[in-house]
């Protein structure tokens, strides 16, 4: 018999081993929500190195969950420290609601644009307020950096009235405008007025200049409001020429005293300020 007949059988058995099974995309959602985290981090820290306290207030505001926006943000106790988006004489910016227009205001008026009632009269007040809407307009497209820089200031604030439009420039806390009671005027103040000369520039409308005080608390023996004003609206008006405004641009310089105060306490420091107003053409 020969050897390989002796030989022994080996068989060899093979484990076949299957794929082991699909794990599932979960891990691919908690990465995404990882990223998306990172990302909101990141632009978190580039908004806080990239804005003003001003600017991230009223960042702030825009996200409050109270709806409207908080109208305590700054001087003109509106969103973004301007005025309300409800207040009547609200600026473009904070434009209003189609609510706050009557009726025949927000009907469409065909193709010509016109208002399809023949000789219909004006409201009384609309074509001034659109006068001086389209001034501002007109300042905000050409002012440049200097309006840009006048808008961002938190002791000023604008606003439209039947003369045109008003820059009001006010006292706070922490923005000094005179020394008290007399008329020397801050260095924050000429140089607020010396950006409202520059704003200027780039339009021909007339300029008044009004200055106000707050109330006294007492009745005093003798109060020397009106001449303080008076003082004061002269002062800003040599500010504004010395800074290039042309003095034959100017209209009137007005001292109101203590009468025509902006917030309802008429001894609040709101209402010591110079309101600049670019006079409509046809005022």
């Amino acid at each position: 018999m020969s050897d390989n007949a002796l030989a022994p059988i080996i068989i060899k058995r093979k484990k076949i081993v299957a794929a082991e099974g699909h794990h599932g995309g979960a891990w691919k959602v908690a990465y995404a929500d990882f990223v998306t985290a990172m990302m909101a981090f990141f632009l978190l820290m580039w908004l806080l190195n990239a804005t003003t306290e001003k600017q991230r207030k009223g960042l702030a505001d825009y996200f409050s969950p109270t709806i409207p926006v908080s109208k305590i943000s700054g001087g003109g106790q509106g969103a973004f420290y301007g005025d309300s988006v409800f207040a009547e004489d609200s600026l473009p910016h904070n434009t209003k609601g189609a609510a706050d227009y009557p009726p025949e205001m927000r009907m469409a008026k065909g193709e010509s644009g016109q208002n399809p009632v023949s000789g219909a009269k004006a409201e009384p007040g609309h074509g001034n307020m659109t006068g001086a809407q389209e001034l501002l307009e007109e300042l905000k497209a050409r002012g440049g950096e200097s309006m840009a820089r006048l808008l961002d200031e938190r002791h000023v604030v604008t606003r439209l009235s039947d003369a045109g439009l008003v820059i009001d420039i006010f006292e706070r806390n922490d923005a000094r405008l005179f020394e008290p009671g007399s008329t020397q005027p801050t260095p924050l103040l000429l140089q607020t007025l010396a950006t409202v000369a520059d704003v200027l520039k780039v339009v021909v409308n007339e300029v008044s200049v009004t200055a106000h005080v707050p109330a006294q608390p007492l009745v005093l023996a003798e109060n020397n409001a009106w001449e303080v004003t008076t003082g004061r609206a002269q002062m800003a008006r040599e500010a504004l020429e010395l800074a290039g405004l042309d003095p034959r641009r100017l209209r009137r310089v007005t001292g109101s005293a203590d009468r025509e105060p902006a917030v309802d306490n008429p001894m609040s420091l709101r209402n010591s300020r110079i309101e600049v107003t670019v006079l409509r053409d046809d005022y």
